[in-house]
């Protein structure tokens, strides 16, 4: 081993020389190992904020799929009841693509639900419960009946549990659906209304959906929402990632009439949001590895000045400037290498585990860290990606350098003979 290898080791603690030497080698090494313990918390909170954001993302993800298609065709303005006579054909076409692996036809509109004297506004879903299964969960998220309880013209309704619980129904319980569409007398408006029995109660863990969605035979929709009512096809492909590609190769190979929009477009605005957000996160808690650099710079020149008599000594005996800068390069490297890989092996010794830790620490301390109602889903996901680890750690390592330039250079200029001249 080179002995600016050495002597830089033992500058920052690493070796065995460092912890048998005097009070000033000791206390450069407390010096050293708190900058490794800075880097160290500074890369593990990065690891483990954006291991929580990415599960946060991917889990809501999944949980939004599991309930709404990768792809919709629809025809905008057209009649539900004739779009649903020749969806087989609309279907066929959007099959030709390689990439479309199961379709179900759908109708889909806003309407009002009142039981009582509470009311409350729903997105409701006309679907087919035997193809259903080709394009989405929610046959697999019934609580306490089957999908094939919608029956053509049995006007059933199957609710989200939250929307369930918020109206005070169970199965058996009626209700009365208001569509937006209408008749003009000469008494004035009459929303359009029907009654429905509830049948089934799903639960997809999404807030959001299990708060606002229903659904219903796609014949008893047409049926009640004839005059505006979206109609179409539902599509699932084999990769969701790639639905706004097939998407767009999906709008030229369908005829005009059609319109095409992907599970991106439907929630343009809320990944956005998470992806900003990721961004502004990873900003913030760099700032904590950039200050751990600056610790490494302060503690490189305190080194520097701590071992200006070491450094002319080994001037006297040959060693060149060059050399001498080493020698903290060293130092400083070691430092940074030591404290990332401590904190990436933090980081993800954390962020595999925060199941299993979050729920210890909400009952130790007897709080919810996150309320479904507000954050959609009730546990902290985790999901450590190797592109988020290499960059932290890259970053880290790059600051860590960065941070050595400085004191090697400043080491290498000291002249021995002003050094030795006032020891």
């Amino acid at each position: 081993m080179s002995y600016e290898l050495w002597i830089g080791s033992r500058y920052a603690g690493v070796s065995r020389g460092a912890r048998r030497g005097g009070r000033r080698d000791r206390f450069v090494s407390f010096i050293a190992g708190t900058s490794m313990a800075g880097i160290a918390l500074g890369v593990a909170a990065l690891i483990v904020v954006l291991s929580v954001m990415n599960g946060f993302q991917t889990q809501v993800r999944d949980r939004m799929l599991s309930v709404l298609p990768h792809i919709e065709v629809f025809v905008p303005g057209a009649d539900p009841n004739q779009v649903l006579e020749h969806w087989e054909d609309l279907a066929a076409d959007a099959r030709k693509h390689p990439a479309v692996k199961g379709e179900a036809p759908f109708v889909s509109a806003q309407a009002m639900l009142v039981r009582g004297q509470t009311l409350s506004g729903v997105q409701l879903k006309g679907i087919d419960p035997e193809r259903e299964a080709a394009v989405s969960d929610i046959a697999g998220q019934m609580t306490d009946a089957e999908l094939n309880v919608l029956q053509p013209g049995s006007y059933a309704i199957v609710l989200g549990s939250f929307l369930a619980d918020s109206l005070g129904v169970r199965p058996g319980d009626t209700l009365l659906v208001l569509a937006p569409q209408g008749s003009i007398s000469p008494a004035g408006f009459t929303p359009r209304m029907r009654q429905f029995t509830v049948k089934g109660i799903f639960s997809s863990g999404y807030y959001e959906y299990d708060a606002s969605m229903a659904f219903i035979n796609e014949q008893d929709a047409a049926r009640v929402f004839r005059d505006n009512g979206v109609s179409g096809v539902r599509l699932r492909i084999a990769d969701m990632q790639r639905a706004p590609q097939v998407a767009q190769e999906l709008r030229e190979m369908l005829p005009p009439y059609a319109r095409v929009r992907d599970w991106t477009e439907n929630n343009r605005t809320w990944f956005a949001a998470v992806q900003t957000e990721k961004r502004m996160m990873f900003l913030i808690l760099a700032l904590i590895v950039a200050v751990a650099a600056f610790n490494l710079l302060s503690s490189l020149v305190m080194a520097v000045k701590d071992k200006q008599s070491d450094i002319a000594i080994l001037r006297t005996l040959g060693a060149t400037p060059r050399e001498i800068g080493r020698i903290f390069l060293v130092q400083g490297a070691l430092i940074g290498v030591i404290g990332t890989a401590a904190g990436v092996g933090l980081g993800m010794l954390i962020a595999f585990n925060i199941d299993v830790i979050v729920p210890f620490i909400e009952r130790l301390l007897g709080i919810q860290f996150l309320p479904q109602q507000i954050y959609f889903i009730s546990e902290l996901p985790s999901n450590p990606e190797v592109s988020d680890i290499v960059i932290v750690t890259v970053t880290s390592l790059v600051l860590s350098l960065l941070a050595t330039v400085y004191p090697s250079w400043r080491a290498s200029r000291l002249q021995p003979a002003q050094v030795l001249r006032h020891d």
